[in-house]
């Protein structure tokens, strides 16, 4: 299993980023995905879901409304589109296959 983030980086609030998961090495087509970030001093959250079709998705409440999950099966990758980023958005953000295999994170900073 390989699951590589990017898009990552330092933007001020109310912008947006796009993160991209970029798999290989399994079936991505037949699993569920997931985002999840890690701010300093706290633990990995769960940020969003999606199913293995696309059809159905959740998001955390802290996000709801300002970021969106989706994913392109013909090109194994997962994106997370986030808008009107604040602060507290700031973390290490992490793609996950089913919440047991991750990968090396993308740092988000949100900063004026």
């Amino acid at each position: 299993v390989q699951l590589v983030e990017s898009g990552g980086g330092l933007v001020q609030p109310g912008k947006s980023l796009r993160l991209s998961c970029a798999a290989s090495g399994f079936t991505f087509i037949t699993h569920v995905m997931s985002w999840y970030r890690q701010a300093p001093g706290k633990e990995r959250e769960l940020v969003a879901t999606i199913t293995s079709n696309g059809e159905s998705a959740f998001h955390a409440s802290s996000v709801k409304g300002r970021f969106t999950i989706s994913r392109d099966n013909a090109k194994q990758t997962l994106y997370l589109q986030m808008n009107s980023l604040k602060p507290e958005d700031t973390a290490v953000y992490y793609c996950s296959k089913g919440g047991n295999s991750w990968g090396q994170g993308t740092q988000v900073t949100v900063s004026s």
